[in-house]
């Protein structure tokens, strides 16, 4: 043996009580499971929980994992596998347009680092560009807005038959290539100007190839639960697989009903649906400012906006449809501007927006709420981001009982103040969730980390602790183990975490963070076939 840990309470990732053992690893692989087990190394477990190492299943590492190698954000909380491509907007495939587009458009959740080298176009390629060395391994779905973008622009239409084709065919090749999925970002431009027939269509590609389909759906808010029910028949009619990313029941008009989805979920799966989500285990939600936007206003891409956005007339729609009636992008509900916290800017001139709602920073500048976000949207060249805080603990913890829950961040790793889920998520579900509130188990919350999001991923060799998989662990001490990051200071490693190992090489080391880049990319099973 490479390593053994000696004497660990082992939570095995099924769900199963938990029992003391030794566990050695060896050539990247779990190489026994016992007592007295012997090694070149030997670490004293006692004390600690070894489990398989947590599955991110919703991640914007996209770009951080490789312009920031370190990737703390995730290997100090227990992280061993993210999925990227999420929510419908990514880096690939594009061509050489696309991306442009994309560097400005998602610079509020991913930055646009100087001097970093792109140098990939399909999804096969950037997989291979993971694979150079990474902290953590990998898996990456076809973002569908990203794809509408490359296949028929920024046009608020349904496509041609070409456009279409085309589309189909982009999305076996990445399949082909190693995508595990489809993503959307159905409150996001371009992604929601799909109809239902345009995704049922993108999905039986997904689902003749293998993969799932994860939607960003869209509304969590006045339509959710219509919302919801869409993304099943769509699972429905095209035999793909769902997996429902960051599932909540937000805003006020959705307080209590977590109940309401959940029936709808277990009907769904009882009539023979396969259907999982995931949830992180916090009440404010993150995304990028001009997000809120009625997707009107963003037709035609960002410079379109951006001149919107610099006409008064137009300025006045925006706000009526925003502020009054509600508009897609706000998920149909009428702003309420204390709620929305400006978190990351990229100029100095507006850092001191920055831990304020729209609507304090607006007071101390007498000026309307809806003026003071229209000029910084526009000075800010829509590169913002924001914290939505419209969440309900009541619906948080009855969706994460459910059996088909699994672990998501959905953290932005970028920003002055990122929202603390993008370093806290894993210990807070076993320090608050388990050890303070009991809504879980300490096995079964391993399982919905682990184990099950295995499952949906296909990863018939990790996710459990079970002698011949992957050597993707974590330790932690149960009555220790917490997320120190906070809205004040989001960029906190976890207590409690000690050791974190990833394909058979340590990348926490007692605490310390190694220099190892183990991780890789992880491809659907049927790639390349």
């Amino acid at each position: 043996m490479d390593i053994v840990y000696r004497g660990a309470l082992v939570a095995d990732g099924t769900g199963a009580p938990a029992y003391q053992a030794d566990v050695g690893v060896a050539d990247g692989r779990i190489a026994g499971i016992g007592r007295g087990l012997g090694g070149k190394r030997v670490v004293d477990a006692d004390g600690l929980v070894l489990a398989p190492g947590f599955i991110d299943m919703h991640s914007h590492s996209d770009l951080q994992v490789l312009a920031e190698p370190e990737h703390m954000a995730k290997v100090s909380q227990g992280v061993t596998t993210e999925v990227l491509g999420q929510d419908g907007l990514s880096y690939a495939p594009v061509d050489d347009e696309v991306l442009a587009t994309l560097r400005g458009q998602l610079a509020g959740w991913n930055d646009d680092p100087p001097g970093f080298d792109w140098d990939w176009r399909s999804v096969g390629e950037y997989l291979d560009r993971l694979d150079r060395g990474i902290a953590v391994n990998a898996a990456y779905l076809v973002p569908q807005g990203t794809l509408r973008m490359l296949c028929l622009g920024w046009e608020d239409r349904p496509p041609t038959e070409a456009e279409l084709d085309r589309m189909r065919s982009v999305l076996a090749q990445s399949l082909r290539q190693g995508a595990m999925g489809l993503s959307s970002g159905l409150t996001y431009t371009p992604g929601m100007y799909a109809g239902t027939a345009e995704l049922v269509e993108l999905c039986k590609v997904v689902g003749e190839h293998g993969g799932f389909y994860s939607p960003h759906h869209r509304s969590y808010g006045a339509g959710a639960l219509e919302a919801y029910a869409e993304m099943v028949a769509v699972s429905r009619e095209s035999g793909c697989p769902l997996h429902l990313a960051h599932a909540t029941m937000n805003f006020p008009v959705n307080e209590g009903r977590a109940g309401e989805l959940l029936a709808l979920l277990d009907e769904a799966i009882a009539a023979g649906a396969d259907i999982t989500l995931d949830t992180y285990p916090y009440l404010p939600g993150a995304t990028y400012l001009s997000a809120l936007l009625p997707s009107w206003a963003t037709e035609g891409g960002p410079e379109a906006t951006l001149a919107r956005l610099s006409d008064v007339d137009t300025r006045e729609r925006i706000r009526a449809e925003i502020e009054d009636t509600g508009s897609d992008g706000c998920h149909g509900v009428p702003v309420d501007w204390d709620s929305i916290e400006i978190n990351g800017v990229r100029r100095e001139e507006n850092a001191h927006l920055v831990g304020r709602s729209v609507a304090e920073s607006a007071r101390v500048a007498g000026r309307p709420p809806a003026e003071l976000y229209f000029d910084v949207l526009v000075s800010e060249r829509l590169g913002t981001s924001c914290l939505m805080h419209v969440g309900h603990e009541d619906n948080v913890q009855a969706i994460m009982r459910h059996p088909a829950h699994t672990g998501g961040s959905d953290g932005l790793l970028v920003g002055d103040r990122p929202h603390p889920r993008a370093w806290g998520t894993f210990p807070r579900y076993l320090a608050r969730y388990v050890r303070e509130l009991g809504v879980l188990g300490l096995e079964e919350c391993v399982a919905h980390l682990t184990g099950r999001a295995a499952r949906r991923l296909r990863l018939t060799d990790r996710g459990l602790v079970r002698e011949g998989y992957a050597a993707d662990l974590v330790l932690f001490d149960p009555d220790t183990v917490a997320d120190t990051a906070t809205f004040d200071l989001p960029r906190q490693a976890a207590a409690g975490i000690p050791h974190v190992v990833v394909n058979g090489v340590p990348v926490i080391d007692d605490g310390r963070r190694t220099d190892a880049l183990p991780g890789r990319s992880l491809r659907n099973p049927r790639s390349r076939a």
